[in-house]
C-alpha cells in the first residue's frame, strides 16, 4: 500500500495583507498539529513569498503554480516553481511584433506589484530588440470605467494602434468593452495578450466578454493533447455537479490545473521513493529528481523550476478561439503563422503607428519669444501669413523628441516677460489653449507645482565667465617669494661649500679672488640646468652636489608643472565687494544665486543678450558673468579664446519642456531625450548651435608653490651641506693640529708677557719715582721665560 502524505493546497484570490498574515499564522499552526509535509499553491509573487517563508521555517517543500520568476525568490531553498519561461515569452512576443513590422507598442498592464515585476523582462527585451514602448498605462481591479475610458482615449490620440495587454481576467473583462466604445476594437488596431494573462483566463467566459475581445491574439503555455489528458478531463467533467457542468463547454483543464495535477503526481511518487528503507534522499530532493510523462508533457525540474517554454498563439473569434501558430523553445515560430482575424473582423494586418499618420493631432506649444539668445530660442513671424516659426537649440531638441509621436506643431508666442513662473501658471490654467511650453525654461520646484517637466536636455548648473588674463611676469607666479629667495640662497650655499672643499687641491677652483668668486657662483647656479663642467676631485663635494641636484630636479619639475597649468588655465580673480557682477536681466535663478551665502555680490548689473555679456566683460563694466550653463555656452561659442569659465556648480536642474499635469507626453518625450543623449545626437546639436561647447571650461587654478611645502627638501639639502662642512673641518683640524697648537701657545705666551709689562707700567705710574723696567728682576725673568718657550 502506498504511503500517505499530507499536503496543503492553497488557493488565495486577492487576499489583503492582513488576511495573508492570518493565513500565515493558521498555516504554521496546521503544520505543527497535522504534520503536513508539503504545500502546493501560490499564484502571485506575494503569495509565493508567504508560502516560501512557511516552507523555510518548517523545512518542507513548497511548490508554487504560475507565479512569476523573480530574483527575490532565489533565496528560498525549499521553493519549487511550476510556471512559464518568461525569457522565452519575451522573445516570442517580440518576434511576433517584428513579424508584422510594427515599430512601437503601448503597454497596458495591471497596476499591481505582481504584474509589474512579471512584465519587466518583456520591457527589457523590447528595448533590446528595438521595439519602442510608446506609452505605459496601468489599471487596477478598482479602476472605474471613466478612468479607463480617459486613459485609453489619450492612447488613441497619440496614434497608438498596437497594444500589449498584461493583466488578469478580472481587469481585462472591464478593459475591452471600454476600448470597444472608443472604437479601438475596430479595423486597424491590434491587441496582444501575454502568457500570464492568457493562462489566467477561464474556459467559460461569458458571451459579452468574448464578444468584446474578438480579434485579440494571445500567447498561452502549450499543453500537448494526449490520450491521458483527454481521459483525465472527461473524468474530471463527470465529477462536476450537474448544475455546474450543464450548458458549459469546458474542453480542458486550466493551465494551472494541469500543472497542479503533475505536481501532485510527482509529490506522491517522491514521497513513495523517499520512504524506502534504502533511500536517504529528502522529499525535496526526491521531487527534483523525479522524471515522468505527465499531462503537461515531460516532467523535469531544473534548478528548482518546472518551466513551460513552448507557447501556442490563439486568436479569439466569436465564442471560441483558434490556434494560429506556435512559438517553440528553440526561439522560432513553427512554420508560418496562419491567417489572423483582427479586431473589426478583417484579415488585413494592422499597420501599426502608420495608422495614426492620417489622424495627426495638433499640439499647441507656447514658445518663449524674447529672442535674447537666438541660438537657444529664435522666433520669427511671417508678416503676410502671420505664421510663427521657431528654431534654435531648444526647438531642435523638442522637434526631435516629439517627432516620433505624429504631431503637428502650432507655435504660440509667450509675451509675459522673462518670469517663467507665470508661464507655468498660464499653461496649467488654460488647458483649452495650450498643451506644452518650450524654450529656455529652467526646471524648478515652484513651477513643478503647476506643470510636469520632461527630463533636462541641457547641462545642469551655473557657471562664472570672466575675460582671460595674461601677464608678462607669469613665469614668476609658480613659486612664492620666500621660495624664490630660499632657492637662490641654496644655490649660492652649494657653490660656496663645493668651493671650500675643492679649492685646496682642485686648480679649477683656484686663481685670483675674482676668479674664485665667479667659479663659486657659476658652479652653484649651473646646477639649475645641469651645465656644471668643473671636475670634482673630492667625494664630499660630489656628495653635496648629488643631493642638491636631486633637490633641483624636484624644484624644476614642480615649477614646470605649475607654470604649464597656470599658462593653460589662468585664474579668474574678482572682488565681489567692489566689482560688478553681470547676470541675465529678469532671471530668477541668477538673482537667487547672487543673494546666496556663497557669493553675496554687492553690485549687480542686468544684461540681455550674449553680445551685452561680451561687451561688458571686455570693457570691464562687469568683472564676471554668472548664469546658467546654456547661456554661457552661447557666449563662449561666439567668442572663442577670449573668456574663461571656472568649474561649474550643479545648483540648477537645467532646461526642460513643460506639459500639462499627467500628460502622457512627459514620459514619452523624456524617453526620447534620453535616447538622443545616449546616441550622441544631443551633443551633436549642441556643437552645431554653440560651435565649441565649453571650450575653456576649467577647474580651479593651482596655487603657487610655497616654501612650507618644500621645507623637508631644504632640510635634507641643508643637512647634507652641514655634514660635509663638519667632515672637512675635522680633516683640516687633523692635518694642522700640531701647528695649530704651537700657534696657540705662542699666542698665549705673547699675550702673557704683554700682560705683565702692562701691569708693571701701571705700577710704575702709580709710584712717585718710577723705577726703570730694565732693572726689575721680574721683567728679566719674564723675558727669559718667553725666550725659553720660543726655543
Amino acid at each position: 500500500m502506498s504511503p500517505k502524505i499530507k499536503v496543503i493546497f492553497v488557493f488565495l484570490i486577492r487576499f489583503s495583507v492582513p488576511r495573508l498574515r492570518n493565513f500565515y499564522l493558521f498555516a504554521i499552526d496546521l503544520l505543527q498539529t497535522e504534520g503536513v509535509e508539503a504545500i502546493i499553491g501560490g499564484n502571485s509573487l506575494l503569495e509565493t513569498k508567504l508560502l516560501a517563508e512557511i516552507g523555510e521555517k518548517s523545512r518542507i517543500p513548497v511548490i508554487s503554480l504560475n507565479s512569476p520568476v523573480s530574483l527575490s525568490l532565489s533565496k528560498y531553498s525549499h521553493l519549487i516553481q511550476a510556471t512559464y519561461d518568461s525569457s522565452s515569452e519575451a522573445k516570442g512576443i517580440t518576434a511576433f511584433i517584428h513579424e508584422f513590422d510594427w515599430k512601437s507598442v503601448a503597454l497596458v498592464h495591471e497596476d499591481e506589484d505582481d504584474w509589474r515585476e512579471s512584465m519587466q523582462l518583456l520591457v527589457d527585451h523590447f528595448h533590446e530588440k528595438g521595439v519602442r514602448i510608446q506609452s505605459k498605462v496601468g489599471f487596477t481591479a478598482s479602476s472605474s470605467k471613466e478612468l479607463m475610458m480617459e486613459r485609453l482615449r489619450k492612447l488613441k490620440k497619440l496614434g497608438t494602434s498596437v497594444f500589449v495587454v498584461h493583466m488578469s481576467e478580472l481587469v481585462a473583462t472591464h478593459l475591452f468593452p471600454c476600448a470597444g466604445k472608443l472604437g479601438m476594437m475596430s479595423e486597424g488596431f491590434a491587441w496582444i495578450l501575454t502568457v500570464k494573462s492568457m493562462n489566467s483566463f477561464n474556459q467559460n467566459l461569458d458571451d459579452f466578454s468574448k464578444q468584446a475581445m474578438e480579434g485579440v491574439v494571445g500567447f498561452r503555455s502549450y499543453i500537448p493533447m494526449s490520450k491521458e489528458l483527454h481521459n483525465f478531463t472527461s473524468k474530471w467533467r463527470k465529477s462536476l455537479p450537474v448544475e455546474e457542468d450543464s450548458g458549459s463547454e469546458i474542453a480542458r483543464l486550466s493551465i494551472s490545473g494541469v500543472w497542479a495535477h503533475d505536481v501532485a503526481w510527482a509529490l506522491a511518487r517522491a514521497a513513495e521513493f523517499s520512504r524506502m528503507s534504502n533511500v536517504s534522499s529528502t522529499l525535496l530532493e526526491a521531487i527534483t529528481e523525479c522524471r515522468f510523462k505527465g499531462l503537461s508533457g515531460d516532467f523535469r525540474i531544473k534548478h528548482k523550476k518546472l518551466l513551460s517554454n513552448k507557447f501556442e498563439i490563439a486568436n479569439l473569434i466569436g465564442s471560441g478561439e483558434r490556434r494560429v501558430g506556435f512559438w517553440n523553445s528553440n526561439g522560432s515560430f513553427s512554420n508560418k503563422l496562419e491567417t489572423i482575424f483582427w479586431p473589426g473582423g478583417t484579415i488585413q494586418n494592422p499597420q501599426g503607428r502608420e495608422l495614426g499618420e492620417s489622424k495627426r493631432k495638433m499640439l499647441r506649444v507656447l514658445v518663449t519669444s524674447s529672442n535674447r539668445f537666438p541660438k537657444l530660442v529664435n522666433v520669427t513671424t511671417d508678416p503676410r501669413t502671420k505664421k510663427i516659426t521657431a528654431d534654435g537649440f531648444c526647438l531642435e531638441v523638442f522637434k526631435a523628441s516629439i517627432g516620433p509621436f505624429n504631431y503637428d506643431l502650432e507655435f504660440i508666442l509667450w509675451t509675459g516677460g522673462p518670469n517663467y513662473d507665470n508661464l507655468a501658471l498660464a499653461l496649467s490654467t488654460q488647458k483649452d489653449k495650450y498643451d506644452a511650453a518650450v524654450g529656455d525654461i529652467t526646471i524648478t520646484s515652484n513651477r513643478s507645482n503647476y506643470v510636469d517637466f520632461s527630463i533636462p536636455f541641457t547641462e545642469l548648473g551655473l557657471g562664472m565667465v570672466a575675460p582671460k588674463q595674461s601677464s608678462m611676469w607669469v613665469f614668476f607666479q609658480p613659486l612664492t617669494l620666500d621660495l624664490w629667495m630660499t632657492s637662490a640662497a641654496f644655490f649660492v650655499l652649494t657653490g660656496t661649500i663645493v668651493w671650500l672643499i675643492e679649492r685646496p687641491e682642485n686648480t679649477e677652483f683656484q686663481g685670483s679672488w675674482s676668479q674664485q668668486i665667479g667659479v663659486m657662483l657659476w658652479f652653484g647656479f649651473s646646477t639649475l640646468v645641469y651645465a656644471h663642467r668643473e671636475k670634482l676631485k673630492h667625494n664630499l663635494s660630489r656628495f653635496v652636489v648629488m643631493v642638491w641636484v636631486f633637490a633641483v630636479l624636484i624644484l624644476t619639475t614642480s615649477y614646470t608643472a605649475t607654470l604649464t597649468s597656470m599658462m593653460t588655465v589662468q585664474q579668474i580673480r574678482f572682488n565681489t565687494n567692489k566689482d560688478f557682477v553681470g547676470h541675465l536681466s529678469g532671471s530668477l535663478i541668477a538673482n537667487a544665486t547672487l543673494k546666496s551665502s556663497e557669493i553675496k555680490a554687492m553690485n549687480t548689473k542686468g544684461l540681455n543678450t550674449s553680445e551685452d555679456y561680451a561687451k561688458a566683460l571686455l570693457n570691464s563694466t562687469v568683472a564676471f558673468i554668472i548664469d546658467e550653463l546654456p547661456y554661457l555656452s552661447v557666449l563662449l561659442g561666439e567668442n572663442p579664446g577670449r573668456f574663461l569659465m571656472i568649474k561649474p556648480q550643479v545648483t540648477t536642474n537645467g532646461f526642460g519642456f513643460m506639459f500639462q499635469k499627467g500628460d502622457e507626453l512627459v514620459h514619452n518625450v523624456s524617453k526620447e531625450i534620453s535616447e538622443l543623449r545616449t546616441k550622441g545626437r544631443l551633443n551633436e546639436m549642441a556643437k552645431r548651435w554653440f560651435e565649441n561647447r565649453f571650450p575653456y571650461t576649467i577647474d580651479d587654478t593651482p596655487d603657487p608653490i610655497d616654501l612650507y611645502r618644500f621645507r623637508g627638501l631644504f632640510m635634507i639639502t641643508g643637512g647634507s651641506s652641514a655634514l660635509a662642512l663638519a667632515v672637512i673641518l675635522i680633516i683640516w683640524l687633523r692635518d694642522t693640529w700640531e701647528d695649530l697648537m704651537n700657534s696657540i701657545n705662542i699666542f698665549l705666551a705673547g699675550g702673557f708677557i704683554h700682560f705683565k709689562i702692562l701691569f708693571a707700567r701701571t705700577n710704575h705710574f702709580a709710584r712717585t719715582v718710577p723705577p726703570s723696567p730694565v732693572d726689575e728682576p721680574i721683567g728679566e725673568n719674564a723675558v727669559q721665560m718667553a725666550q725659553r718657550n720660543i726655543q
